[in-house]
């Protein structure tokens, strides 16, 4: 334990808490600082100017990352069918129809993704309690919710991540791996903010992006500039 205080302060040494740093440097920091034994996930938390529990406020959406993300998604798909068949041709985990709700019911969860085929969403919404408040339940506004669920998996698997603010305000998402070069870690920085600009809700009002922290899974924050990005 003590061993580990000491790597945490002599990480936390090397950022200044007072400067914001730029995509580039933020990124150069993060990972000079990732010295853990496993491949550190690289984390973004964005703190932002609304109040979800106002339906006009509400942020979400999905962004592919251009590198990426590192992880392996496991990918559960409701569909019947041709549909299924597709699915599993495109690499879903885990396919199916009632048998799959009962499955998820009687508590199986080795999955990190859930796309339906809308023909299925009246099984799917028996699972809403469940899949609801783990931020899984298929939605038509991030892709989840859709025909082609063939390309679905494919964006899953290839580094589409979903992001969803938080009650407090804030957005929190996985964007990569310690071991991802510079340049392409900063790619996902920028394609993920790019992405959240984008979704900025209607009743948002003045600063919608008000701070941007970047970090790895043991490694201390690093405040990005907001004038890095345009709101």
């Amino acid at each position: 334990m003590a061993k580990a205080g000491k790597r945490a302060r002599a990480i936390a040494e090397t950022v200044d808490a007072n400067k914001a740093y730029t995509v580039a440097d933020a990124v150069a920091l993060v990972k000079s600082n990732a010295k853990a034994k496993f491949d550190e996930t690289v984390e973004i938390a964005v703190n932002l100017g609304v109040d979800p529990k106002y339906a006009d406020q509400m942020v979400r959406g999905v962004v592919n990352l251009p590198a990426g993300t590192g992880k392996d998604v496991r990918v559960a798909v409701f569909a019947k069918d041709a549909k299924a068949e597709e699915a599993t041709a495109a690499g879903a985990d885990f396919v199916g129809a009632e048998d799959l709700m009962e499955k998820i019911q009687g508590g199986f969860m080795d999955f990190d993704r859930v796309i339906a085929s809308p023909d299925m969403m009246a099984v799917v919404g028996r699972l809403g309690k469940v899949l609801g408040p783990r931020g899984l339940m298929p939605n038509p506004k991030v892709g989840t919710v859709t025909p082609n669920v063939a390309q679905a998996v494919k964006d899953a698997k290839s580094g589409s991540v979903e992001f969803r603010v938080e009650k407090a305000g804030i957005i929190h998402a996985g964007i990569g791996k310690a071991s991802f070069a510079e340049d392409d870690m900063a790619k996902n920085v920028s394609a993920f903010l790019d992405a959240l600009v984008k979704a900025r809700p209607s009743g948002a009002k003045g600063t919608f992006v008000r701070k941007i922290s970047l970090s790895s899974t043991m490694g201390a924050g690093v405040t990005i500039d907001t004038a890095e990005i345009s709101q």
